[in-house]
């Protein structure tokens, strides 16, 4: 694995088995969700790759499986330069490193425990530090979030919205990680919130040197804040590249369209009730043949229904899964 990629991820996949409808008392076989299906990507050290598209498209599946809170099906991750999903490296030492803030701050923080307890337990549960040096790290990071050392002594129902979001990052950055899986982390917020969240992030990006992978459906939020996007449809991933890149020349028929349905903060330019993705998304148990996409897509050929096209090269790091690129050129 090269050395500039924090992690990394070789054809991973993420199946589950599925009963439901099934007659427990035939003989059906079951039948399988493939939620991530054979997804490669990359995150160098200090930036952000954001993942989206729309909702079910596998996007938090693949962070839970690179958090490896449900193993994967199969495929390889590395994580600086160590293979870690086959057991050689210990959860302590992978959890030192890597760590994950939530969508919802309610779910993510127990009630019963304040702050400061809750900042501290991973310090507890995979370092080796005395009680004094986990509260000076404590209050430390509850600062680096924007909070005063008096919110320790608070419980979770204390606390606005938005300040329970700066404690589930505080959490995170307790242990100093090299990498933040951060699944819609402020979608759950005020839109005002919002933007005072994203702007932490990038400052807490800055002064520690963090990766992160950024789950969103927002294409704005991936705007701000990554360096790359990977865009997934039905599992799979259809196009990935330098953010810049893909927003302002996005080549997979799938990502013209999810750009183009993206509303935008222009009152002269209304774009939302415009531009719609046809069709219905694909079920992930018996997906389409050939290109998922090809029942929605407006490029479809005979071919796409057959073949499964691969990641096609455009320019130095920006590629495309599809048969019929020059058609978007």
């Amino acid at each position: 694995m090269a050395n500039e990629q924090l992690l990394e991820t070789v054809e991973l996949r993420k199946y589950y088995k599925s009963t439901r409808g099934i007659n427990p008392l035939s003989r059906a076989k079951e039948r399988i969700v493939r939620a991530v299906d054979g997804v490669s990507i990359s995150i160098p050290y200090g930036k952000t790759l954001a993942v989206v598209g729309e909702s079910g498209c596998g996007k938090t599946t693949l962070a839970r499986t690179l958090a490896l809170l449900t193993p994967p099906t199969s495929g390889e991750i590395h994580f600086e330069g160590k293979r870690i999903d086959n057991g050689s490296v210990s959860d302590e030492e992978i959890y030192r490193r890597l760590q994950m803030v939530f969508q919802d701050p309610d779910s993510s923080l127990d009630p019963t425990m304040k702050v400061g307890d809750t900042i501290a337990e991973p310090l507890r549960g995979l370092t080796n530090m005395k009680e004094g040096e986990i509260r000076a790290v404590s209050l430390e990071s509850l600062r680096a979030v924007g909070l005063s050392e008096d919110f320790a002594d608070r419980l979770p129902r204390q606390l606005s919205g938005g300040q329970k979001q700066r404690v589930a990052i505080a959490r995170a950055i307790s242990t100093h990680p090299k990498l933040l899986i951060l699944d819609e982390p402020t979608s759950a917020l005020d839109a005002s919130v919002q933007a005072q969240i994203l702007n932490l992030l990038v400052e807490l990006q800055k002064k520690y040197q963090l990766s992160y992978m950024l789950i969103t459906h927002n294409i704005a939020v991936a705007g701000y804040l990554s360096d790359l996007i990977a865009v997934m449809y039905a599992g799979t991933l259809v196009e990935y590249g330098p953010t810049s890149v893909v927003l302002e020349k996005p080549r997979h028929p799938y990502t013209i369209t999810l750009m183009k349905s993206a509303p935008t903060p222009d009152p002269w330019n209304r774009t939302l009730l415009q531009t719609e993705i046809s069709g219905e998304v694909p079920s992930a148990i018996d997906p389409p043949s050939g290109c998922k996409f090809n029942p929605r897509c407006p490029f479809a050929q005979p071919k796409c229904s057959e073949e499964v096209p691969g990641l096609s090269k455009i320019i130095e790091g920006h590629a495309a899964a599809c048969h019929f690129l020059e058609k978007t050129a």
